[in-house]
């Protein structure tokens, strides 16, 4: 009984008769690309109709050096090469699946108990530009670890979708786009995580040691200015009230200046600017 599809994690999905092909991108933490090979039947009951369900794990490097032959064209010149030559070797294949020990590891060991082969081919259509295929069956693990296929040409599970060249580069840049993007948000997070901080508190010391020194520098300014205006005003005030009073004769405003000279002392500004008032 197959799941209900989630497609949340899905990049692109391609469609054939009676099958279809998807890739997400919930292994990229992994380092491997993730495509699902689904083959149904529709006249079998909602809920059972898949007869073939396959999960293929690519490396990324592997997958990423596939769409750059695409991108440059000599991947779609070997399948031209190979269909004027009626060749059936594969363009690429993947061999992947599962060992024995970590089935049993999961609960689902096999009954014949060997290791669970997924192998992954891209080969020359007739009718149309490629095939994309997928098969599962038993397998054995070899001593680098390699799952390798024992099913010869009767796997248990088999989906191929036939796909023009343009559907296949749109697969591969597709999910090439999806995981330099994902890659490239991995990257800022772990920066942030790792470096941010640090250059963040470096910041706030700069801001902390500027501060005190910005105070230092600019307040003395700021005072000598406000007391050259005061001391201006003061000035101005006392020549415009001596000319005044005396233009009008004031003995009584003479007595003013004359307490106003003794306040301010024999030197300073105030009662030199006074005195010249008077005189």
């Amino acid at each position: 009984m197959e799941k209900q599809n989630d497609n949340r994690d899905q990049i692109i999905r391609k469609d054939a008769r009676n099958c279809f092909v998807e890739v997400k991108n919930d292994c990229f933490h992994l380092e491997k690309i993730h495509l699902q090979f689904v083959a149904y039947d529709k006249s079998r009951p909602a809920g059972q109709r898949y007869t073939s369900n396959i999960h293929i794990y690519i490396d990324v490097p592997q997958f990423l050096a596939l769409a750059q032959e695409a991108a440059n064209g000599s991947l779609h010149m070997r399948m031209q090469q190979y269909k004027n030559e009626r060749k059936s070797d594969a363009l690429f294949e993947h061999l992947g699946g599962t060992s024995a020990k970590r089935l049993a590891y999961y609960g689902k060991a096999r009954a014949d108990g060997k290791s669970l082969s997924r192998v992954v081919k891209l080969t020359v259509a007739e009718k149309s530009d490629y095939f994309l295929t997928a098969d599962s069956g038993p397998g054995e693990e070899n001593q680098t670890g390699l799952i390798v296929p024992r099913f010869g040409k009767n796997p248990e599970q088999h989906v191929s979708v036939i796909l023009t060249w343009r559907q296949l580069n749109e697969l591969l840049f597709a999910t090439t786009a999806h995981y330099k993007a994902w890659l490239s948000a991995k990257y800022t997070a772990e920066w942030r995580l790792l470096h941010a901080p640090r250059f963040e508190e470096k910041g706030q010391k700069r801001q902390e040691e500027s501060a005190p020194t910005a105070q230092r520098t600019e307040a003395p300014p700021q005072r000598r200015e406000q007391a050259l205006a005061a001391l201006l005003a003061k000035s101005m005030a006392v020549q415009m009230a001596a000319a005044a009073l005396m233009t009008a004769g004031c003995f009584s405003a003479i007595l003013i200046l004359s307490t106003l000279v003794q306040a301010a002392g024999p030197t300073g500004r105030n009662s030199k600017l006074i005195r010249s008032g008077l005189q």
